[in-house]
């Protein structure tokens, strides 16, 4: 991979999923594994921060009135009941960590699913910017990860899960997505593969 044509999809670092008292936060089981996704994907952002990679965000924003979920199910209807995500509130702020960060991020706006192609203009950043690999991170692997993954796979991006910066409800069912269901349409790699790949000297 080449830094100059990869870019890394960061779905869901906001305070719901992320903080301490995130009204999401329990949708994993294991907690620690939250803390671990965020402190993996700040380390690798950080070894990456002065390359030419493109390192976009893709919030998920709801407005107070859920317009855009009609008939909710699932972690859909949890997000609903629990107010998560809403428009102007603290839970739909990126998470401090991310925010650090800067204007080396990009925002991409207009996610209101699982799918962070859905709705916004991700897909033309990407093209504008000559992307030729994509790098997908955050939460959950089993939702909006695979579902942003498949969409860059049906763009024609070589797709790449970055397992360890994501996590699911439960570590069988993370596992089970990482080692069954990404290889279908792309692969699942650590943060320390990924870098390594990254920093190959060009031949």
């Amino acid at each position: 991979m080449n830094p100059d044509t990869t870019a890394m999809i960061l779905v869901g670092y906001q305070n719901d999923y992320f903080a301490q008292d995130g009204v999401l936060r329990g949708v994993v089981e294991d907690s620690a594994s939250v803390d671990s996704v965020l402190a993996n994907t700040v380390a690798f952002i950080t070894a990456m921060a002065d390359s030419g990679m493109t390192l976009i965000a893709t919030p998920i924003v709801l407005t107070a009135d859920y317009r855009a979920m009609a008939n909710p199910v699932g972690i859909l209807n949890t997000m609903k009941e629990s107010g998560a995500f809403k428009e102007g509130s603290v839970g739909a702020e990126t998470i401090p960590e991310i925010l650090a960060f800067g204007d080396r991020i990009q925002y991409v706006t207009g996610k209101v699913g699982f799918n962070a192609f859905a709705n916004t203009a991700l897909a033309d950043v990407l093209r504008d910017k000559g992307i030729t690999d994509v790098l997908v991170a955050g939460q959950v692997t089993s939702l909006c990860i695979d579902s942003t993954g498949r969409a860059a796979y049906e763009r024609g991006y070589d797709v790449t899960i970055v397992a360890d910066c994501t996590s699911s409800r439960t570590a069988t069912e993370h596992d089970f997505f990482c080692d069954v269901v990404f290889p279908l349409y792309g692969r699942a790699k650590t943060t320390t593969e990924v870098l390594g790949e990254l920093m190959e000297p060009a031949t």
